[in-house]
């Protein structure tokens, strides 16, 4: 049997926009205590006042390690434990080749897709340990299991980490009842494509895996029972532009 996500505490990063804000939307619908962190306060609130529930709002920058440990320790002091962890804030630069990305684009990209997932892993492990249950989704992608020229090298190093680091946490956690599963989707019609060097038409954005897909998928996972483990998956449009050489 399916356990309920109802009244669980889950934090949901990156809920400004995408993936995130899927999550928080189909999360919030079964009745979830929901908390939205991004950075963009405004697009919390305007989220957070569309939404039903129990709903919270922390801004928070997540390349920023004492910020991300002050919100944890914020929900917690609050509601005693975070059930649920998922962490989908990401980012990319247009400037991705190799011939054109700087210094300070790489850093920029390794922080928040990598060290930022870090950060927000590290702050809710203990109490998940201490809890002896907790779940963390890491939203990775398909460049997180295939280098790409498209995603760059920069995106594709921080999510192949980052699927790396998602099975390390269950293999040092899972006797504590936790378990960790790393997303990686393919490519969804976010404002992320926004960034691509050549841009992506409404007609090929409209064949591609939805948000609202990806909150569905995180729903059924955040449901799945406390014995199984979902560790990786991978979700990609059937219409798939690099199959088919688009």
């Amino acid at each position: 049997m399916l356990s309920v996500v109802k009244n669980k505490i889950i934090w949901v990063t990156g809920a400004g926009s995408g993936i995130g804000q899927a999550a928080a939307r189909a999360l919030s619908a079964q009745g979830a205590t929901v908390i939205l962190s991004g950075r963009r306060k405004d697009r919390l609130q305007a989220l957070a006042a569309e939404l039903t529930g129990d709903i919270r709002i922390e801004p928070v920058d997540i390349a920023d390690q004492q910020a991300v440990f002050a919100v944890a320790d914020r929900i917690l002091s609050e509601f005693g434990k975070i059930n649920i962890l998922v962490h989908s804030a990401g980012l990319n630069v247009t400037e991705r080749s190799w011939q054109d990305i700087t210094v300070k684009n790489w850093d920029e990209v390794i922080n928040v897709n990598l060290n930022g997932a870090f950060y927000c892993a590290q702050s809710v492990l203990p109490g998940m340990r201490e809890q002896a249950d907790g779940l963390i989704i890491n939203i990775s992608s398909w460049a997180g299991k295939y280098v790409s020229r498209v995603s760059g090298g920069a995106y594709s190093a921080a999510k192949h980490a980052l699927n790396a680091m998602t099975e390390s946490i269950n293999q040092e956690n899972c006797q504590f009842g936790i378990r960790a599963c790393a997303i990686c989707p393919g490519e969804v019609a976010t404002e992320i494509l926004d960034k691509r060097p050549v841009p992506v038409s409404q007609e090929d954005r409209a064949k591609m895996v939805q948000a609202e897909d990806l909150g569905d998928l995180i729903v059924h996972v955040c449901r799945t029972p406390a014995h199984v483990c979902l560790n990786e998956i991978t979700i990609s449009p059937t219409w798939n532009r690099g199959y088919i050489g688009r």
